[in-house]
């Protein structure tokens, strides 16, 4: 938590964007294709901006944020929440998040009994980051966990979490795409040399879930909330899978 505020925060979020960002920037080079930054432009940095986005690699939300990072101003701090037993429980995972994220894979779920009222106070900490914060960035994974099923547009059930949080913190809310990208580092440099698939990062249009702030805090609320958001994703992978089949003038009529 220490990292994720005052001085230390700034210092690594200084990290994030020219260190972090640049590397990444570097990795996918001419591969990277962005479609849709014009929906991120359009929201405040006076609010929290929560990116949902699906989950195939463990680079996703890094890719992402370099766009971000390079491409629009005015941000301050970005924060991914992870399951803490890999990040924050094994030597590994704490040197990936130190020299991979700078401290960003923050607040940390465990996700065991025994360990509930932390995970309670680490939702706490998720909805305050949420909730307030001039160019604060949060990215976040509505499946839950990584897909592993080789079809890139394949998806796995939506967990009902995000309409929680969603509900609790009334954040502005962008849903990401992303295909193209693997686990493999020097398969990405091989790609960025030799050529082949590209990187594509969608964007969405920001969500409008204010009808569901009428209804009552319920499992049903969150659960209806969650796939409210987890369609305008499915939405994004329509229009990559139909990017890759038809030129792009053609599909036109199907952006969001």
């Amino acid at each position: 938590r220490r990292m994720n505020n005052g001085a230390w925060q700034r210092m690594w979020f200084w990290f994030q964007r020219e260190v972090g960002g640049r590397w990444i920037a570097g990795a996918a080079g001419p591969l990277l294709q962005v479609h849709g930054l014009e929906w991120v432009s359009t929201t405040s940095r006076e609010r929290p901006l929560l990116l949902v986005a699906n989950h195939r690699t463990y680079f996703d939300l890094y890719v992402v944020m370099s766009v971000l990072f390079r491409r629009l101003p005015g941000w301050r701090a970005i924060n991914f929440p992870v399951r803490g037993r890999y990040f924050y429980q094994s030597v590994g995972g704490l040197i990936l998040n130190w020299l991979m994220s700078w401290w960003a894979m923050y607040p940390p779920f465990f996700h065991q009994p025994k360990k509930r009222r932390f995970d309670q106070w680490a939702l706490g900490e998720l909805v305050a980051l949420c909730r307030e914060g001039r160019g604060q960035l949060v990215g976040f994974h509505p499946e839950g966990t990584r897909n592993r099923n080789p079809d890139p547009y394949s998806l796995l059930p939506v967990q009902p979490g995000i309409g929680r949080l969603i509900w609790d913190a009334r954040p502005q809310v962008v849903p990401v795409f992303v295909a193209g990208l693997k686990n493999n580092i020097a398969e990405i440099l091989s790609r960025r040399i030799r050529g082949g698939e590209p990187i594509r990062v969608w964007f969405g249009p920001p969500i409008d879930y204010s009808a569901f702030l009428e209804r009552p805090a319920a499992a049903g609320t969150y659960r209806e909330l969650a796939d409210h958001v987890f369609g305008e994703i499915r939405k994004l992978a329509e229009l990559d899978r139909a990017s890759r089949a038809v030129p792009r003038p053609e599909i036109a009529h199907l952006r969001p």
